[in-house]
This record gives C-alpha cells, structure tokens and sequence, in this order.
C-alpha cells in the first residue's frame, strides 16, 4: 500500500485532504503538524521519513500570517523556506515524490494579465519572498511538484469566506475592498486535484511531471464580488459596500490581480476546474450540515 505523508496537516488545505481520504483506499495516510513533526528541524524531518518511508509528500506547513511576517521574518523563512529544504533533503533519501503549495503572493500583482508558470515573480511582501525562497530551494528537482494557488478558504481554520459569513449575517453593513483582483480557491478543490495528481502517478511514475504548476478555481473575483456572493447565497440582507485598499492600510502589500493561467495543469494532469462560484455553493452546504 503507498504511503502519503501530510505536513500541515490541521490547516485549512490538510482537513480538507484528511476529509477526502476515506475515498482512497489505496493509500495509508500519515498526518503531521508541528506537535508530531518540526518540519524546520532537519534531523527530526530525516528520522521522521527513515521511520514512516512514505511515496509521496504533501507539504502544506506554511507560515500564513502575512501581516506578522513582516516583522516576523526570520520564523516566516524557516517555516516557508527552510523547512521546505528540509523536507526536500529527506524526500530524496527515502526515494519520495514531493508535493510543495505555493501562492500568488511570489508575484507582484502588477501583471494585469493572469500569471503563468514562466513569468518572473516579483514579490512584494515578507510572506511572498519566503515563499519565493522556498520554491527556488527545490524547484529543479524532479522528484517535486509546486502548486501555486491563491485565495483559499474552506469551512476550516479562520479565512475570508467565515468571516464574511458571520459579518454579513450579524451586520447591516459591510465594507469591503473591491480593487484587489483574483480568484476564490476552495480548498476542497485543490485537495481533489492533488489527490488526482497523487493517483493518477501511483501506477505510472512517468506520469509525475515535476516542476511549477498553477491552480485556483476558474473565473475572477474582486474580494467584493466575493463577499457579495457569500452573504447572497447564505441568504444575508447585509448591504456590501466596495471600498479601495487605501481605507484598510495593513503591513504586508497585497497583490492588486493575482489570477493564475491555469492551462499547464489542466493540460498535463487532466484536470477539471469549477468556477468559483459553483465551488463556494458547495461550500456553503458544507457549512450549513455542519453547523446546523
């Protein structure tokens, strides 16, 4: 039976893979987070895979806090680079394929045209160039796969979408940013298209094609568009109101538009993408069973 071994595995990207694992019989899952596993340790990360030897690696760990990097910046380097060299040393001594999510944020949002695996990232924050870090660190290895991604929220942990959710039910106003463009990820979406990845390579190791790869749902989103169909398809009244990024100042500089060109994964690994909108009506169901 092969092995998948899950860091990161109580954030927002690991509950939504533990979920889907029951449908995948195939696979033994080990899941990890800082209190089995300290990715930043080298020594720990090396006896950890001697111990498990999985087949495949999903690092989800990171450093998310991307206000507190900025002051924060030598704990957000050795999460979201560090340990990334890490865990990437220790795959190749135990003959692992690696599986490394990434973010929109090693861009500089000045594009204006959706990013694609070959253009030159340019971040502009702390949390962007640590992750930047972590991807050069093992970007030419061909036993690793990078996943950028963008926007992800989930019925997990604190994001986006369960803020909205609560303010557009509990308030009767609303401001929120309209300038910064992208797209929602579901993480449940993403979870589903590593797993893909994960099986459709079981049988078949030249079906792994490593390098950089880009996935978030289809469609583009403002996070005024975004908010507005949270509260519509909960069924809050809450009036939403845009505002520019100028009226909320925070430490880290986002992305004014950060969609990624998706073509290279749907073309390579065959993969289906919903649009976003679809997605977060799933979502949104998934919250209702669980907190009814």
């Amino acid at each position: 039976m092969a092995k998948i071994l899950l860091t990161g595995a109580d954030g927002q990207l690991g509950h939504s893979l533990r979920k889907l694992a029951s449908n995948y019989s195939s696979f033994e899952f080990v899941y990890t987070d800082v209190a089995e596993l300290d990715i930043t340790d080298a020594l720990a990360c090396n006896r950890f895979m001697q111990t498990e030897k999985p087949d495949f690696i999903i690092n989800c760990a990171a450093y998310t806090a991307v206000d507190r990097a900025e002051e924060d910046s030598g704990t957000c380097f050795r999460l979201n680079a560090d340990a990334v060299c890490n865990l990437n040393e220790a795959a190749k001594a135990v003959q692992a394929r690696l599986i490394h999510i990434s973010t929109d944020y090693v861009f500089s949002g000045r594009h204006y045209l959706p990013y694609g695996e070959t253009d030159i990232p340019d971040p502009e924050s702390v949390y962007g160039q640590s992750k930047l870090k972590g991807e050069d660190r093992i970007r030419d290895e061909d036993h690793v796969l990078i996943i950028r991604t963008s926007w992800l929220y989930s019925v997990y942990g604190h994001n986006f979408f369960k803020t909205m959710h609560r303010l557009t039910s509990d308030k009767e106003e609303v401001r929120v940013i309209y300038d910064q463009t992208g797209t929602p990820t579901w993480a449940t979406d993403l979870a589903r298209a590593i797993m893909q990845i994960v099986t459709s390579s079981l049988d078949d190791h030249d079906a792994f094609v490593p390098g950089i790869f880009h996935f978030s749902s289809e469609g583009i989103a403002s996070w005024y568009d975004f908010a507005r169909e949270i509260g519509t398809l909960s069924g809050h009244e809450a009036r939403i109101v845009p505002v520019e990024t100028s009226e909320f100042p925070l430490p880290a500089p986002r992305p004014f538009y950060s969609v990624l060109n998706k073509r290279k994964i749907k073309e390579i690994y065959h993969i289906d993408i919903p649009h976003w909108k679809d997605s977060l009506s799933a979502c949104i169901e998934e919250f209702n069973t669980i907190t009814n």
